[in-house]
């Protein structure tokens, strides 16, 4: 499993995770991980940081930590049941793509890290810049169908 984070512009860091993801581990990544990377290129405090409903982004914990931070970057509160909000699963998509088309395929867990940052380094800004472009798009659909899932 991997968490990361990524911008108009850039990919933050791709982080790799040894066990299942629980409130208090996502705890133990958004001080050192998400903190320094908007701090790094939102240092005007404008940036704007998603995550979905995942039960560790929205655990007691994770979530005093978000409302404690609000003066560093403000947090989108993506609606329940509304994945397509959430541009990184495009993304994911786009890298797990890449990796079924290596040749050879990777054999071991550590083959298989090694492609997915080499991947994630690959993906070129316009890409990424496709995704955070079309948010009004999916915003507008979802508010059309008042927080129903929508087909975008």
């Amino acid at each position: 499993m991997v968490w990361d984070v990524c911008i108009w512009r850039d990919m933050g860091p791709l982080i790799r995770l040894e066990t299942t993801l629980t409130g208090d581990g996502y705890l133990s990544i958004l001080p050192v991980h998400l903190h320094s990377f908007m701090s790094i290129v939102h240092s005007d405090g404008l940036g704007q940081f998603q995550q979905d409903n995942a039960t560790p982004h929205a655990s007691r914990v994770a979530t005093k930590w978000l409302q404690e931070h609000s003066s560093d970057f403000r947090h989108f509160h993506c609606p329940p049941k509304s994945p397509e909000m959430s541009i990184i699963e495009d993304i994911r998509d786009a890298l797990l793509h890449a990796v079924e088309n290596r040749s050879p395929p990777p054999r071991a867990p550590m083959d298989l890290w090694t492609i997915l940052k080499d991947e994630w380094c690959e993906l070129p800004p316009r890409f990424l810049q496709t995704f955070v472009e079309s948010m009004p798009h999916r915003v507008a659909a979802l508010l059309c169908v008042r927080g129903d899932p929508t087909r975008y």
